[in-house]
């Protein structure tokens, strides 16, 4: 069976500034092509004008770029174990990954749910019923668990939402293939150094400045921030672990309850 693996960074070529971000939204020879496979030639044009805009744009345009949560943003506490994470959520960027995890957690579906891979420095990820990456469904999959069934929602990029320290994202085994596995980046080490001004907006390249996962840009779908809790993240992050990065010892989600539902009228 297929596992939903997030690559190391140390595996991936790692793009630079705009490059990159044109890379996950043009659909040129050299970028993925199941990326841009999802989207039309309107809709790759309309991302361009979005891209033009992001690069100009202030801080204020960057929803994780601020822990208050505003009226179109959900908000919901995963609690674990080790502790309780707040996560405000993106309906606005990333609606089918927002709607997706809302009705999962409404349901029970990651309660008692495990951390099965946990890269300290780079992120932890869950949502797999299965418990070891090879399983896991979306709302939409009907009764089908398997990976294997090609039934997964379509990546959902945009130049607004990043792989920031602490920024919530889909797992996935390939473009389109979002189930209900996902992962917090929990990487604290500068990516700034890798951006030059002018590439991606001047207030992401400071974010990044506080760590997260350049090189994610593009590949998986970002769609909500952690905005408390990212000591529990750290503390995750800093179990032992054995052979597939899975902890020795279990770390649960034990419920996710939902605090806030975005109003998108």
């Amino acid at each position: 069976m297929k596992k939903l693996f997030i690559l190391a960074v140390a595996s991936l070529t790692i793009l630079s500034g705009c490059e990159s971000i044109e890379r996950s939204l043009k659909g040129d020879d050299y970028v993925d092509q199941k990326i841009a496979s999802s989207q039309s030639q309107e809709a790759l044009k309309q991302s361009q004008k979005e891209l033009k805009k992001a690069l100009k744009a202030d801080k204020e345009a960057f929803p994780q770029l601020s822990n208050k949560v505003a009226d179109n943003e959900s908000e919901v506490m995963i609690s674990t174990n080790l502790g309780d994470i707040t996560v405000k959520l993106f309906p606005k960027y990333a609606p089918l990954a927002v709607e997706n995890f809302i009705t999962h957690a409404k349901e029970g579906y990651y309660d008692g749910l495990t951390f099965h891979r946990v890269i300290k420095d780079f992120m932890v990820q869950t949502g797999d019923p299965n418990g070891d990456g090879t399983g896991g469904k979306s709302i939409w999959n009907g009764k089908d668990d398997s990976i294997d069934a090609g039934n997964g929602f379509k990546n959902e990029i945009t130049p607004y939402l990043y792989n920031l320290r602490g920024a919530l994202a889909m797992a996935n085994a390939g473009a389109d293939t979002n189930g209900s596995q996902f992962f917090i980046n929990q990487n604290p080490k500068s990516q700034s150094d890798d951006l030059k001004s002018g590439d991606y907006p001047e207030p992401i390249i400071n974010a990044y400045k506080e760590g997260g996962n350049l090189s994610l840009d593009g590949g998986y779908t970002v769609f909500g921030q952690v905005i408390s809790g990212m000591d529990i993240v750290d503390k995750i992050a800093a179990v032992e672990t054995s052979d597939g990065d899975k902890p020795k010892e279990d770390v649960t989600i034990k419920t996710i309850t939902i605090k806030q539902e975005a109003n998108l009228q």
